[in-house]
């Protein structure tokens, strides 16, 4: 058992190592992409990197910029939070209780299937312009699969901790608290990965069709002035703030899940 232990120790930092470069490689043959089309297009399409990254050097020294971040930033928060609550309790009632989860999960699934931006006129309608409609529209994003996780996640359970829970009396709340969620905190958080990105999406859609703040309508004004620099250094954030925490939540979802194993 020691043995095999210290060659388990081993093959971490190895691994660590491929996955290091992997990252590098494909962050090399990124930009080597992103290079070659600046230079076809001559940057009407796309600016190359180094204009793009000088440019965003002057672009964060600006208090515009950080005016329409702190926009974006708001309205995502509470999209974000908003879709994860939600469709946490909604995951796990419809997993408790099978009828219902049986009856929701296709409708759900059929709602995801639906391009939302069908439905932003109806959100106009409902909401207005502003805030509630980019958190509404962020929220429709992020909703349906941090439930349809959640949902997944209860019913794989064994059915032992269930009526465990019952055979201790424990309350609904009792149960999802402190059976449930520890049960399914893998997949969850692989559902708060996937809620972040869409609810994200969400809201810089909504901001590029009707707000006069925000990042997504910075893009849609670098668009519209032909300001090509503006409208790649806005996508380059936006890309990178994606990554990091799409990178960020992938791990803390990995550690749940050898901790749960």
């Amino acid at each position: 058992m020691s043995e095999l232990s210290f060659d388990a120790t081993q093959k971490l930092p190895a691994r660590r190592h491929v996955r290091a470069l992997d990252a590098v490689v494909l962050t090399l043959l990124m930009l080597a992409l992103w290079q070659a089309i600046g230079s076809w297009t001559h940057g009407v399409a796309v600016s190359p990197p180094l204009q793009t990254l000088v440019y965003l050097a002057h672009l964060l020294g600006t208090a515009m910029f950080w005016d329409h971040a702190a926009a974006t930033l708001e309205a995502f928060l509470l999209a974000f939070v908003l879709s994860a609550l939600i469709g946490l309790v909604l995951g796990l009632i419809f997993g408790i209780r099978r009828f219902a989860g049986e009856v929701a999960e296709p409708i759900l699934a059929g709602f995801y299937t639906i391009p939302k931006v069908t439905l932003y006129p109806v959100v106009l309608l409902l909401f207005g312009l502003g805030m509630s409609a980019k958190v509404a529209f962020g929220v429709m994003h992020g909703l349906v699969p941090m439930t349809l996780f959640t949902l997944g996640a209860v019913r794989n359970l064994p059915p032992v901790l269930l009526r465990t829970a019952r055979v201790l009396r424990l309350s609904p709340g009792r149960t999802m608290r402190w059976v449930l969620v520890p049960a399914c905190l893998p997949d969850i958080v692989n559902g708060l990965r996937l809620s972040f990105s869409l609810s994200l999406l969400g809201v810089l859609i909504g901001e590029m069709f009707s707000s006069q703040r925000g990042l997504g309508f910075l893009l849609v004004s670098g668009m519209a002035q032909n300001n090509v620099p503006l409208s790649t250094a806005v996508v380059t954030v936006i890309v990178m703030i994606a990554i990091a925490a799409n990178t960020l939540m992938l791990r803390v979802g990995r550690r749940f899940a050898r901790r749960s194993a």
